[in-house]
């Protein structure tokens, strides 16, 4: 293991939940009264910065997105891709759940959720929306806060990181293909161009544009990349908030005719995240992996990154989308259901260990 790759993984092991992300769900209810209350009283400003586009693609909203993520993938140290071997099959049930399972069985509970069984209560208009919303959250895995996850629940820092560079590898490659595949299944029309732009604009470049920055200050010394990624992490949560207060400003009306949507449309987030942390840490308990490992890959499998699923969103289907919506909906509930998911392996440490002849 190279020394960066050792600091990298010690610091993300170590690295506290700040107090923004500990009170996440606070500040996007804020958000939602804020940008509800300003959309309804002040429209104007919000209807001047929508019309801000280039091919499809929200100006305001693009460069929000590229400071809440570039922050998150200076974090991953891609050096840590040698490392997959060493838990082989903790990384093969990381990405069996993230790529074979969880997109997929998200299509399904959308499809079964929004378009049967909620159906009565939800705009007929927004349908097909709110399931392309459930399935851009479903398909890409998150990144940074699966680091506070591990964190919480004694994960192997080592592993963690490693499972968190194959992903945001294989993401670069898969997010656009399963994507179009499960909107085209739910017979949804998929606008391609957008899709590879979104891609492009929110993955391929902000990409290497923190490595190239991740390189750049390491070069300076550790003391200065903690501190200047310090300071970005502070900034990449106001600018979910900001985006959050755009989108729910555009939102207001709609929310305000149907309250209830939010709460329908978290039923298949929450019953997702419950499903793939539980399979995820039965399947490394049944090949016998550590509970270290198993922690993470079930949290990394349970988490969204949702920054990632809301800026392609917006691009896509636009502000006023169900599907913008549908992805915001998994921020309001990602803190404490991650927390509580946490609570459920630590406490069960002593049966996993029993049925892996570890305890």
């Amino acid at each position: 293991m190279s020394a960066q790759c050792e600091v990298t993984a010690k610091r993300a092991a170590g690295a506290p939940m700040s107090v923004f992300e500990r009170g996440l769900t606070l500040w996007v209810a804020l958000c939602i009264v804020a940008g509800v209350v300003l959309g309804q009283f002040a429209p104007a400003p919000f209807q001047a910065l929508g019309r801000m586009e280039v091919a499809r693609v929200n100006i305001p909203v693009g460069l929000l997105i590229w400071v809440m993520i570039i922050p998150m993938l200076m974090k991953i140290d891609f050096s840590a891709l040698h490392q997959v071997k060493e838990h082989w099959k903790g990384i093969g049930v990381t990405l069996f759940v993230n790529w074979a399972v969880k997109p997929f069985s998200m299509a399904v509970l959308a499809w079964l959720f929004v378009r049967q069984w909620f159906a009565p209560w939800l705009p007929a208009e927004q349908l097909d929306s709110y399931v392309a919303g459930l399935i851009l959250l479903a398909a890409a895995p998150c990144t940074a806060m699966v680091f506070v996850w591990s964190r919480l629940s004694d994960g192997d820092p080592y592993f963690t990181l490693s499972q968190v560079a194959l992903n945001d590898t294989i993401m670069v490659f898969a997010f656009a293909p399963i994507v179009g595949l499960l909107l085209g299944l739910s017979a949804i029309v998929v606008p391609w161009a957008t899709l590879f732009t979104s891609v492009l604009l929110y993955i391929v470049i902000p990409v290497i544009l923190a490595q190239a920055w991740r390189k750049a200050l390491l070069k300076q010394g550790q003391a200065k990349f903690d501190a200047t990624l310090a300071t970005l992490g502070h900034a990449s949560i106001l600018a979910l908030l900001a985006t959050l207060v755009l989108l729910f400003a555009f939102q207001g009306e709609a929310i305000i005719e149907q309250p209830l949507v939010i709460a329908l449309l978290a039923v298949p987030i929450l019953i997702q995240v419950f499903f793939n942390s539980a399979l995820a840490y039965w399947l490394n308990r049944k090949v016998g992996e550590k509970h270290s490992v198993a922690c993470p890959s079930a949290l990394i499998g349970a988490s969204n990154f949702f920054e990632l699923a809301v800026a392609a969103a917006i691009s896509l289907f636009g502000f006023e989308s169900g599907a913008a919506l549908a992805t915001v909906v998994g921020v309001l509930i990602e803190v404490p259901v991650m927390l509580l998911v946490v609570k459920i392996v630590n406490r069960s440490k002593g049966w996993y260990e029993a049925g892996t002849g570890r305890a």
